[in-house]
């Protein structure tokens, strides 16, 4: 009964601390948004199984939304991932949140902890709350004392709870996303220039590290540099897989984030350079033509244990059918790489369990903005030629 008294009373002085800050920052500071664009992913798995219908926060409200980031922080300074923070705690979410605080679960899967730590600077340079800024410091402590001491990545997931969690990963933004983040600390963009300079200078040099690490896993065919694998051996650097349908394999979806982060380096080196052509070649050597991913909408809904669907996917044939690209590809010949949930590849998207074509995304257009407009435009403004080699505009 001593626990539950203490945990009420943290519900009460955290919903009261709230209105407090509420009340006293409401006004034109609290009109102004942040982007949430980086919680889509977890927004997303949160709903899979529970919908949307429930009491979420205005976009608008900053306050209320960092206040959740705070909220969902753990004591460590991480947070677990797949979680709303536009959701409207009531006092037994709240409650139970609190109890969580000291738990050891965190997550850098699904673009986790470098967005929360954006949300949090955005939000102390529109309200001035210290507090934002200090579970930032938090968040980035977190993050720096996670990157791999060998090879400077980081894991999907601490602590793991299976093989592929421990691995150094690059599937959904969890390499490129700190990157990022380190890069625009490091360079003191705003919101970041608020940090100070020791803390400015440790994120510089996991920034060099973690680029380092990031141009040494670059797959190659012989000599020619493609894209990215989703996970590595954090030690060895062997190519590995991820969940058991998640085959080893070149990624095209984080194979386009990375060289979007690569081609957003100011002065990039000649390493950066050759990575970037090299990843933006096999890009558009692998691109699948005349082909469109088409959704069909079933009279029933089927259910799953992770979502519901009532619908299903398949490929048909389309002259007109822009660019689509596989998410997985082989590391010999550059085959699509598609598996079931019990591991062994198949040749045919309709080979693929109903439940995985619609609970996952096998091809998508992923690479078609960056080959047609970012890359040309990348390409001219270093190395002063198109493409193909003519002048630049």
């Amino acid at each position: 009964m001593a626990g539950t008294g203490n945990r009420r009373s943290g519900v009460r002085r955290w919903l009261a601390g709230g209105a407090v800050m509420l009340l006293a920052l409401a006004g034109p500071a609290m009109a102004q948004g942040l982007p949430i664009d980086g919680f889509e992913d977890a927004i997303h798995h949160w709903q899979m199984k529970r919908g949307s219908d429930y009491p979420r926060h205005a976009e608008s409200d900053v306050r209320a939304i960092a206040d959740n980031i705070l909220l969902l922080q753990r004591n460590h300074g991480g947070w677990v991932q797949n979680r709303d923070p536009l959701q409207v705690m009531g006092a037994g979410d709240v409650a139970q949140l609190l109890a969580e605080k000291d738990e050891v679960a965190g997550s850098f899967d699904n673009r986790n902890v470098f967005t929360q730590i954006e949300y949090l600077m955005g939000a102390f340079a529109i309200t001035s709350d210290a507090r934002y800024r200090e579970g930032a410091e938090r968040g980035l402590g977190y993050l720096l004392r996670n990157q791999f001491a060998g090879c400077g990545g980081w894991p999907h997931t601490v602590p793991a709870a299976n093989d592929y969690q421990s691995r150094l990963t690059v599937a959904d933004e969890v390499f490129s996303g700190p990157l990022i983040l380190l890069r625009r600390i490091s360079e003191a963009k705003a919101p970041f220039d608020a940090f100070d300079a020791e803390t400015r200078t440790t994120a510089k040099a996991a920034l060099v590290r973690g680029e380092d690490c990031l141009l040494r896993v670059q797959v190659r065919q012989g000599d020619t540099l493609t894209g990215w694998a989703g996970q590595y051996d954090p030690v060895t650097l062997a190519l590995m897989g991820g969940r058991s349908f998640e085959l080893p394999g070149i990624v095209s979806q984080e194979t386009v984030a990375i060289v979007k982060y690569l081609m957003s380096i100011k002065d990039p080196s000649p390493e950066v350079i050759a990575s970037v052509t090299g990843a933006a070649t096999w890009l558009r050597a692998v691109q699948i033509d005349g082909v469109r991913l088409e959704t069909v909408t079933l009279n029933a809904e089927e259910s799953y244990k992770y979502h519901d669907a009532k619908f299903d996917r398949r490929l048909v044939d389309d002259p007109e059918a822009p660019p689509l690209w596989s998410r997985f590809y082989d590391l010999g010949d550059n085959t699509p790489v598609l598996a079931n949930r019990d591991g062994v590849r198949v040749e045919r998207y309709d080979q693929i369990d109903p439940e995985r074509r619609t609970g996952y995304s096998w091809y998508g257009n992923w690479a078609q903005t960056l080959l047609a407009k970012d890359y040309p435009k990348w390409h001219c403004r270093v190395l002063g030629e198109t493409v193909e080699g003519g002048p630049c505009p």
